[in-house]
């Protein structure tokens, strides 16, 4: 599983794409083949499901090879799948174009899948298939080729709404509910990835709910239906003909299918498709807050049996969740009468929730149960990217500093704002060292971090923190739960062993 790489299943027409699908038109054994009505499903919705052709046009730079690779950050999922995509790609005789030193602009294709969701030619697919495209055309199961617009795009979600103008009456399809799925049941995935007519192919529901920390809102069906490379944004049915997800990712050593696809959910789906449709754009619920999980030493720390919940990390101070009065270390355990067992769930819930809804939260604070009122915000999501710059660091001076729990502390001075670049919001005890060997060093605590608060009290010296950690030791806790600062204010809990 380590060794295996998410990928999307998008790729050009090539030998080894014509192989793949070669492979799934022979079908699977007899044995293998599922329930009869898998034949009834196929020929009722293969018509609704298209093929999806982008063009785009590189600006190729100076240098040998005419290869656009475009800038991905390390350890991206879609990394393996770009390298296949543009590595090794030369123009004609291997050369330059357009100039001893440069090559002209040249044009690249892909291709996709999606399907048709109404009759006046709406369809819908993954954003990574149209994702940057110059030109977008529709290819209908017969082959009519026909020119389509972005309606707008869920980059979070990994979904897209395209529309076209019909030349002809269109099937469509419905979505189904997701969560009236079980596991094992049959599912249907149906794509045309490469313009030569639909592939079919049948499996079973292996897991509901995956998280692959693909994106904050994770959900995906698991299945063992064949998703190959070019099915990306196809639809997969169950067996009653209704789309139960998006065919969005897979996981593979080799590129074509090992039983691991993943299909976002119908019920995400659908929500989202109904704001890019209305409003060109998602229009998320906003609930301001930072959250972390609840581990079992944060547990132990809070009284929270069984450990569950969202814990508030840091409050946004003009976000909703302020003026309702949710505060640092609050647990978040319900959200608009549905139960939140981690963080994920929160974040997955809070952005359903439409826009301007009141709604109860509940949260547990020094191990009781408060019900907060909070009217949702909406989420802005800019893609602010911070990048980090190095500067010369000014020679430390002499710091009176105490030992505690692994650490080096001191009392925060103008000298060590300046040092550690902390700002002057910033309140508590900062780190100036940390033990190699110790639960704080394995627990990520650094140089330049800031304790704010130790057993939810604020702290102002070593000698405060040494307090209280002697104090949990004589009541017999065996953690003690820290609420920590980083040099821009952001915060975050780290529960540590006082053993």
């Amino acid at each position: 599983m380590t060794a295996a790489t998410i990928a999307p299943t998008r790729l050009r027409l090539g030998l080894a794409a014509l192989a793949v699908g070669a492979f799934s038109a022979f079908g699977a054994p007899a044995y293998a083949r599922g329930p009869d009505g898998i034949a009834d499903v196929a020929e009722k919705v293969i018509d609704a499901v298209v093929n999806i052709s982008t063009s785009q046009t590189v600006e190729a730079k100076g240098g040998g090879g005419g290869n656009a690779m475009p800038q991905l950050p390390p350890g991206s999922p879609f990394e393996e799948f770009f390298d296949d995509f543009f590595k090794n790609r030369k123009g004609p005789g291997g050369g330059s174009k357009g100039g001893e030193n440069g090559q002209a602009p040249r044009k690249t294709n892909s291709l996709g899948s999606g399907f048709i969701i109404d009759t006046s030619g709406v369809v819908v697919t993954n954003n990574h298939v149209i994702a940057d495209a110059d030109e977008i055309n529709v290819i209908l199961n017969d082959g009519t080729k026909i020119k389509a617009d972005l309606v707008g795009v869920d980059k979070k979600t990994d979904l897209a709404v395209l529309k076209f103008k019909p030349p002809k009456p269109l099937v469509s399809v419905k979505f189904g509910d997701s969560d009236k799925l079980r596991l094992g049941d049959w599912v249907v995935a149906i794509g045309n990835p490469f313009s030569l007519g639909g592939t079919v192919t049948a499996g079973i529901v292996s897991a509901k709910n995956r998280d692959i920390s693909s994106g904050p809102y994770d959900s995906y069906i698991q299945t063992d239906a064949s998703i190959n490379r070019g099915n990306s944004g196809g639809p997969l049915f169950n067996l009653d003909g209704d789309v139960i997800g998006v065919n969005t990712l897979i996981i593979s050593p080799s590129g074509g299918s090992i039983g691991i696809g993943f299909a976002v959910p119908s019920k995400t789906v659908a929500g989202v498709v109904d704001q890019l449709r209305q409003f060109g754009e998602l229009r998320r619920g906003w609930l301001g807050v930072r959250i972390q999980s609840v581990t079992d030493e944060i547990a132990e720390s809070l009284n929270i049996k069984p450990p569950r919940g969202a814990l508030v990390a840091g409050v946004d101070d003009k976000g909703p969740a302020k003026p309702a009065g949710i505060e640092p270390g609050d647990v978040v355990v319900k959200f608009d009468g549905k139960d939140v067992k981690d963080p994920k769930d929160l974040s997955r819930v809070v952005a359903d929730t439409a826009v301007g809804k009141e709604v109860d939260v509940v949260v547990i604070r020094k191990g009781q149960e408060e019900t907060k009122k909070v009217t949702l915000g909406r989420l802005q999501d800019p893609d602010k990217v911070q990048a980090a710059v190095k500067t010369d660091e000014p020679a430390p001076e002499k710091t009176v500093t105490q030992k505690a729990l692994g650490l080096d502390l001191a009392a925060l001075s103008k000298d060590l704002r300046t040092r550690y670049k902390i700002k002057d919001t910033v309140k508590g005890v900062v780190v100036t060292n940390v033990d190699a060997n110790s639960d704080a060093a394995e627990k990520r605590l650094s140089a330049g971090d800031v304790i704010v608060e130790v057993a939810q009290e604020a702290v102002s010296s070593g000698a405060d923190i040494q307090k209280r950690v002697d104090q949990l030791k004589k009541d017999g806790k065996k953690s003690v739960l820290l609420l920590v600062s980083n040099a821009d204010g952001e915060l975050r809990f780290v529960a540590l062993s006082v053993q």
